[in-house]
């Protein structure tokens, strides 16, 4: 069934006067969406903290890497007892549906930076000339913070080209991806006392501040205005500010507890007074119901005992579980065809029922309630049964507002952080408010199509302002109607997510919903030097027009309202320059503001400084290809909001490619061929895999599975987005080891298992060779198993992990994400596969002749066809 056109996943703040996104390869002003670069200086696989290590797997890098590896040359992961731990991942966020526009001075936050010593090479001096400024870090210390480590903030490049025409080429644009919510361990640079602010402009004291010792007056680096610290920063010598934690470190929290906030409850537990509400779908068939319960049982076996629940089944009515009595499963019966009236939901709240209930309270009747449904029994088809999904979270909306009594000692506790609804869905919502008809081929379907979005789009604002997240987690086969249910989820700072069945998938992103942290009232400042600007904002937010003139009168920040605040949203910002930057340095600086689940308020702010420099190939070289490739991919999928825009999209990635290579590579003589650029070596591999992958190409079918890989990616962490872009190849060695390959096809070896980590699915191939051998087999894929499972571990929504082998009409999936590089010559299969010189003449001769003829280009065709001749690999 085809669905309508969806909407926006993510938001966009969007300054300039020009349609930045508009690609034409020639002109120096062309509109190229900007791209932003991955950092060289992070490894993208830290080693993992596993349990066991030694019954893990073990992974070897071969000596030469391919780009499609992602792992630089120069900091290989030689021999490790356990695979290397994914990333910690950052998952599904929440964009706008409408971009926006802002002001125009905002800066951004970036990685530490790197380089020269703190002190500007100029330092301004004052009309009085008696006033000298000190830097605030020593240069031994400032030289341990390489620009890139920063968990928080990855810029594009770590440094900034001085000469606007040469930094605003929109092909290869400048930008950064922040990850506000990440959590960091407790130390020095967690501060229970107000910040320094600039009275100018709004900005913090921090590390690269000029400061007079005499006075303990500081130096703004935004906008170099001279500022009181109330004696503070008096010291006798440089070092002894280092003592103060935001002159010292790049990044610092100022927390707010107890003392200052009355509603501050210290508990052990940080989820244990924000509840979770289950909104289960009651109109299942029986194999759909029988997995569901599965998970279910397994869910609340999970929670931590003080964590509250809440249970709400719908269909045509909406039934609320009470949990008052310990041995009986009863719930109070809500119609679902109208919103439930305030009279109704008083007598509701306010009765002797208690709906949220501490989990060791509770358990045996959850699992008497789960264990209590029953099979859909009317002959109706799936799609046309009635769901008043609308109603249902109206009401667990309320349930959650309370007040509730707790079991133990019958106190009303303030929520903290946000609580949860999660939404267990087979079908879609036909009944009520919210819904639509059964059939597309009602006459008056696009009408009420676009009301329901509205609807639910109002329900998650709704949501939101009462710090309640929904994730709307579908399963099945029945087609849910995204574009109805994606604005409830986005809207209320929460993420949906297609199953193929409520079975293992279902049930682990099931409890990984319920346990991530969220932190409310999020609130994102950016600032950056004058001759910066924000041109675009992607991700799960939306603009907040703050007036803060009042207190300081040239505050040019950009104020992003968060919906939530967690490890698993980012933010991508790209960013141009006004004109030519004179200065050797700018500055990025971002406050993150929200309340954290422990009900602290938080102020995290992060200072960058990142060099300027003249020359382009020192700016290349400082290029991360990987950051760059992950902004470029959301500022495409941005405009991708149906098939017809992806197939455009696909077009744009060629001329970002061609334009690249005019403006920042050479032309080779005699030809009209361009060499790419061979700082950007791993850039253009990563770009194809977007343009031939799942979230552009078409080898996902259906439209709602696009939609929604969309939606996620736009507001996923860096390491999350990356897998998406680009897949992980690991293949399984004798003894348990893992070589890690480039994805190309010819790493299907039939003697070989392969582990394909795509970030929302992971695949395991074996082939038909190694098959045929059981014992073999089943050893090779129980190692592969455990390492897909130990990569993806943290990651949420939790991937579905696949198994087949060669020749298998499954094996398809696995095949479609590698790059065909069968075509290629030798010597350029060599090249980019160096794993291929370990093979015999035979095993070579063998893998040829496996391959079977298509006309997908392979990367060396496609980007000779855009008349560019691809770089080396690194």
């Amino acid at each position: 069934m085809s669905n309508p056109p969806q909407h926006s996943a993510g938001f966009s703040v969007t300054v300039s006067p020009s349609n930045p996104d508009r690609l034409t390869p020639q002109p120096e002003t062309s509109p190229i969406p900007p791209p932003p670069s991955s950092s060289a200086g992070v490894p993208r696989f830290p080693p993992p903290r596993l349990q066991d290590q030694t019954s893990s797997p073990s992974i070897k890098t071969p000596n030469i890497l391919s780009p499609a590896n992602g792992v630089q040359n120069g900091s290989p992961v030689p021999h490790l007892s356990t695979p290397p731990g994914p990333p910690v991942f950052t998952s599904p966020v929440r964009p706008a549906a409408v971009p926006f526009r802002t002001s125009p001075a905002s800066p951004q936050p970036v990685a530490f930076a790197s380089g020269s010593a703190l002190p500007t090479s100029s330092p301004p001096h004052f009309s009085n000339g008696s006033f000298e400024l000190q830097d605030q870090v020593s240069d031994a210390k400032e030289e341990t913070m390489l620009v890139g480590q920063s968990p928080y903030v990855l810029f594009s490049a770590h440094k900034v080209l001085k000469l606007k025409k040469q930094a605003n080429v929109p092909s290869l644009g400048f930008g950064a991806l922040v990850t506000p919510g990440r959590e960091i361990l407790q130390g020095p640079q967690i501060l229970q006392r107000d910040p320094h602010r600039c009275q100018s402009c709004g900005a913090y004291a921090n590390i690269y501040c000029n400061i007079l010792l005499g006075s303990g007056q500081w130096q703004c680096v935004i906008c170099r205005q001279l500022n009181g610290s109330e004696g503070e920063y008096i010291a006798s010598s440089k070092e002894e500010l280092l003592n103060f934690p935001e002159l010292s470190s790049p990044m610092v929290d100022y927390v707010q507890t107890g003392n200052k906030r009355p509603g501050f409850v210290p508990v052990s537990d940080s989820r244990m007074s924000a509840p979770v509400v289950l909104v289960i779908d009651e109109c299942l068939d029986e194999p759909h119901l029988h997995h569901l319960q599965s998970s279910l049982h397994a869910f609340v076996e999970s929670l931590s005992p003080t964590t509250r629940i809440g249970i709400v089944l719908y269909g045509r009515t909406v039934s609320v579980y009470d949990f008052s009595e310990e041995s009986i499963a009863s719930a109070d019966v809500l119609p679902g065809d109208k919103s439930p009236a305030q009279e109704a939901l008083k007598a509701l709240i306010y009765g002797s029922g208690i709906y949220l209930s501490p989990m060791h309270a509770s358990l045996p009747v959850a699992h008497s309630i789960f264990s209590s449904l029953r099979p859909y029994k009317l002959n109706i088809p799936e799609a046309s049964r009635d769901r008043c999904l609308g109603t249902a979270v109206e009401v667990a909306l309320a349930i959650i507002q309370g007040p509730t009594a707790e079991i133990s000692r019958g106190v009303v506790k303030r929520s903290g952080g946000n609580s949860r609804i999660i939404v267990c869905a087979g079908g879609p919502n036909t009944y009520g408010p919210g819904s639509v008809p059964h059939s597309f081929n009602h006459p008056n379907y696009p009408h009420m199509e676009k009301t329901s979005m509205k609807w639910m789009e109002h329900l998650g604002d709704e949501a939101r302002r009462h710090n309640t997240v929904v994730d709307i987690l579908c399963a099945g086969t029945c087609p849910v109607r995204i574009p109805i249910l994606q604005p409830l989820a986005k809207a209320s700072g929460g993420v949906l997510v297609l199953h193929d069945d409520f079975g293992e998938a279902f049930g682990v992103n099931l409890q990984r919903a319920s346990t991530r942290t969220a932190g409310s009232h999020g609130l994102l400042e950016l600032r950056c030097s004058d001759d910066i600007l924000i041109t675009q904002v992607v991700g799960p937010g939306e603009e907040a027009h703050i007036d803060t003139h009042e207190t300081f009168k040239n505050d040019t920040a950009l104020y992003i309202q968060m919906l939530s605040v967690e490890e698993t949203q980012s933010f991508s910002l790209s960013m141009e320059t006004k004109g030519d930057i004179k200065s050797d340095h700018v500055f990025f600086q971002f406050a993150i503001q929200y309340s954290n689940v422990y009900q602290a308020d938080i102020s995290r702010v992060i200072t960058v400084r990142l060099p300027t420099v003249d020359s382009i190939s020192g700016y290349l070289a400082s290029v991360q290809d990987e950051v760059a490739a992950v902004l470029i991919a959301k500022r495409t999928l941005l405009r991708a909001k149906n098939y017809s825009d992806a197939i455009d999209m696909r077009a744009t990635i060629d001329e970002r490619i061609k334009d690249i290579a005019l403006k920042f590579g050479s032309q080779l003589p005699k030809s009209k061929l361009y060499q790419f650029p061979k700082e950007l070596s791993m850039l253009p591999e990563l770009l194809f895999h977007l343009r031939r992958g799942p979230l552009l190409g078409s080898i996902v079918g259906h439209e709602d599975e696009r939609s929604v890989l969309r939606n996620l990616f736009l507001n996923a962490s860096f390491d999350l987005s990356l897998r998406m872009l680009a897949p992980r190849c690991l293949m399984h060695r004798e003894g348990g080891t893992f070589e890690e390959l480039p994805a190309y096809d010819l790493a299907m070896q039939s003697d070989a298992a392969v582990v394909l980590d795509h970030g929302t699915d992971v695949f395991i191939w074996m082939g038909a060779e190694l098959a045929a051998d059981e014992g073999k087999s089943a050893s090779a894929l129980a190692a592969c198993r455990t390492l897909a499972e130990e990569l993806t571990e943290l990651r949420f929504p939790a991937p579905r992990i696949l198994a087949f082998k060669e020749g298998s009409s499954q094996a398809r999936y696995f095949v479609s994400r590698l790059i065909p590089a069968h075509k290629d010559p030798p010597y350029e299969q060599e090249a980019r596969f160096p794993q291929l010189r370990s093979l015999t003449v035979e095993q070579r001769m063998k893998l040829k002749s496996s391959f079977l003829h298509f006309d997908d280009p392979s990367f060396c065709e496609w980007m000779r066809s855009l008349k560019v001749v691809p770089p080396e690999p690194s």
